[in-house]
């Protein structure tokens, strides 16, 4: 669910960095019982997502407010779309504007952008994945935009799995001279699996990384930066040594590149571009 204590907190201090409730403008322009209707319009296209959030944050403003949608949520809309309909008190609606366009704005380029990788996997089974390169405190709800669009979730936070990256096998001794010491690093791996019961995920860079560890037994493992012909090789081989152990591609993935890799039988696709470098959607809210 979108609406709970927690996204209803962040509204709240949305509003309350915007001083919102001391909107001198509108206190000086606009007579305190004056009602207005207005319609919230899309610019360009895109998938529709916060609506929950868009109607609580105008509601926190003027609890007689009123909404006629026109889009619901995760639905596809065309530039010059109607979205919404908001029928209230002038200076509640004024003052509520910018909080609750950049929240939708914000949550519908993620859904969107999501979407269209999405699109450019279907008819293969690889999952396309968020990472934690969120922007602080808005993880929760920037995770929720994706799954409108489509997509899946990594781990949450540190503590939900395992997932050992490339600082963990320096920092840990497994790697000598830049190269990983397999002894080590099979030890550090098989004993790691007797001491939790979480997901555990390794991170590789190369072909050989990749053999090491997969003998390991890891629940998934992650293919950084790989070439498609790289990422090929690794699926035809897990498929004929390993198949229960999850790959997932990462690193550096675009709109060009993701079909390629998807169609190699890979099972995950992550990107931190879906949160850490999504365009928002542009929205208006007209006078009618």
């Amino acid at each position: 669910m979108l609406l709970n204590k927690e996204t209803q907190k962040f509204v709240r201090m949305s509003l309350s960095e915007d001083n919102a409730y001391k909107d001198i403008t509108s206190r000086l322009v606009i007579p305190q019982d004056k009602n207005i209707k207005v319609v919230l319009i899309s610019r360009e296209p895109g998938i529709f997502c916060g609506m929950d959030l868009l109607r609580y944050t105008f509601s926190l403003l003027d609890k007689n407010i009123k909404f006629k949608k026109f889009v619901n949520e995760g639905c596809r809309f065309d530039k010059g779309a109607k979205i919404i309909q908001i029928e209230g008190n002038a200076r509640a609606i004024l003052a509520a504007e910018r909080v609750a366009i950049n929240i939708v704005s914000r949550l519908s380029g993620i859904a969107t952008l999501t979407a269209e990788f999405v699109k450019l996997t279907e008819g293969t089974k690889a999952k396309i994945m968020d990472t934690r390169k969120t922007t602080p405190l808005l993880r929760y709800i920037e995770r929720y935009a994706v799954r409108i669009g489509g997509g899946c979730n990594h781990r949450y936070s540190l503590s939900d799995a395992v997932l050992v990256k490339d600082n963990h096998l320096r920092a840990a001794g497994m790697m000598v001279k830049n190269k990983l010491d397999a002894v080590t690093a099979s030890k550090i791996i098989r004993n790691m699996r007797k001491r939790t019961s979480l997901s555990i995920e390794i991170e590789v860079e190369t072909l050989e990384e990749f053999k090491i560890f997969i003998p390991t037994a890891p629940d998934i493992i992650m293919l950084d930066n790989f070439s498609v012909a790289q990422i090929k090789k690794a699926v035809e081989y897990r498929d004929k040594y390993y198949p229960k152990i999850i790959l997932e591609a990462s690193g550096g993935i675009n709109l060009k590149t993701v079909k390629p890799i998807a169609v190699t039988g890979i099972d995950r696709i992550s990107l931190g571009a879906l949160t850490h470098s999504t365009r928002a959607v542009d929205f208006s809210l007209e006078l009618i």
